[in-house]
């Protein structure tokens, strides 16, 4: 059910009839993508009172492993509906795992470990070969429909983590995708992993939603919720958002997606005066580099924007 909503903020391509943005903000947020090479969407609303602010947050965009959170919902709600146990144990083979650089998919030996504890290397260190092993068992056109049933047409995904790998090794003749240079960007942007039509996406707006609602205990039964926040709040690199939230007394929990021309992370911060906001950022560096601080760092600089013009636009208490 759509909420009533107060705009604090609206980028360029934004919807007609919203708010100026403040220009503090708005200079703050372009002048920081500018700084690290790169574009950028932004969403963030607070989950209690509905205030958002938004820069390009109903533009389509690339998931990458930001997708892993919608197939954790599918797993709990499944679960809520008695067609999954969580506790169930799968042999994974060492041979046929999705390819990543963490988790199963670098392990070496066979590993017999319960649907619960997939979820949790899917989520925490974005495991390919788990997060395949539970799309398989879930099936794709299921996560979708959940999706679409919960009101998120716009998230949509359009293969398992080894669909992108081996579209990646078609479109580029086999050529590593680290083996190439900026030089050759061009090359990769015509990957269809990486054109919205064909490409698993969704909008800032709708992510910030979805986290909405599984903090919101809406996504599935609230014992289900439960579990999904305490499983984001394990993420091992917290150092995109959280960067821009240095207090220890401010919780972040998230999903961070990288792919070629795509750093992101979306995620929900909560304050100890009981403020909790859900944020999307997701951004797309001019750069092939691999190793990029620079747009990891703006990921946090805006995100901290965004939830500082929210509170800002809040009376005290």
């Amino acid at each position: 059910m759509e909420e009533s909503r107060t705009t604090v903020g609206s980028p360029p391509g934004g919807r007609s009839g919203a708010q100026a943005e403040p220009e503090q903000v708005r200079r703050t947020i372009d002048e920081a993508f500018a700084a690290a090479g790169s574009g950028g969407f932004v969403h963030a609303v607070d989950i209690d009172s509905g205030v958002q602010f938004e820069y390009g947050a109903d533009n389509p965009v690339l998931l990458a492993s930001v997708c892993k959170i919608p197939v954790l919902v599918e797993l709990y709600a499944r679960c809520d509906e008695g067609s999954v146990d969580l506790s169930s144990r799968v042999h994974v083979q060492e041979s046929g795992r999705s390819p990543g650089p963490t988790g199963l998919s670098v392990m070496l030996d066979p590993v017999d470990v319960s649907l619960r504890d997939l979820a949790y290397w899917m989520m925490s260190v974005s495991d390919n070969a788990a997060t395949d092993v539970l799309c398989d068992l879930l099936g794709i056109d299921a996560v979708n429909a959940r999706m679409a049933g919960l009101g998120l047409k716009e998230v949509r995904l359009e293969g398992t983590c080894r669909d992108i790998y081996d579209a990646f090794d078609e479109d580029l003749g086999g050529v590593d995708v680290l083996d190439l240079s900026d030089a050759e960007a061009e090359r990769l942007r015509a990957c269809r992993v990486l054109h919205i039509p064909s490409a698993t996406r969704a909008t800032p707006r709708s992510i910030t939603t979805l986290l909405s609602m599984i903090w919101r205990n809406q996504a599935a039964s609230a014992g289900a919720c439960a579990a999904m926040r305490r499983i984001l709040g394990l993420q091992v690199w917290p150092h995109r958002l959280r960067s821009g939230f240095a207090d220890d007394k401010v919780t972040v929990a998230g999903k961070t997606g990288t792919l070629p021309f795509v750093r992101n992370e979306v995620g929900v911060v909560e304050y100890p005066d009981g403020g909790r906001y859900a944020v999307a950022v997701f951004t797309c560096p001019d750069s092939l580099a691999y190793v990029n601080p620079p747009a990891d760092a703006v990921i946090g600089t805006v995100a901290r924007a965004a939830v500082d013009c929210i509170r800002a636009a809040q009376p005290a208490g």
